[in-house]
């Protein structure tokens, strides 16, 4: 087997491990919800707690960007070590949404569908298609 197999034989097992590693939303509420019970934490997680730790997450991944100039900006993607930052930083803003939705018995597709729906009337694509403006009313 020379090196262009086992190149191959690589990205395909990575591959097969990321296919491995989805998670359906379901699941993944599931398994946040299992964090926090392993831990004995849902004394801890009411909802206005959980909604404190998104602010402060929320604002932890603010702060990767505070004081980026436009071309820092402009790069953010090829910087791995920012990237890795943001995504670690994200994944605590979702956890506690999930945690809160989980905490309140709320169904986060439902609600996203929802909520765009309810953008799509005030926002129509005909009106708002490469501006914004606020809407009237």
């Amino acid at each position: 087997m020379d090196i262009a197999d086992d190149e191959t034989i690589g990205s395909e097992e990575q591959a097969e491990r990321e296919r491995e590693e989805y998670v359906d939303f379901d699941s993944l509420k599931e398994k946040v919800r299992h964090f926090v019970r392993e831990r004995d934490w849902e004394k801890y997680h009411n909802p206005k707690d959980i909604a404190i730790s998104i602010a402060v997450e929320a604002g932890e991944l603010l702060e990767i960007f505070q004081w980026m100039q436009p071309d820092e900006l402009a790069k953010v993607k090829d910087n791995e070590q920012v990237v890795e930052k943001i995504r670690g930083e994200l994944a605590d803003v979702i956890n506690h949404c999930i945690s809160l939705a989980n905490n309140l018995d709320l169904d986060i597709p439902t609600l996203v569908v929802d909520k765009l729906k309810k953008a799509e009337k005030k926002y129509p694509k005909e009106q708002f298609m490469g501006v914004w403006q606020k809407p009237e009313g």
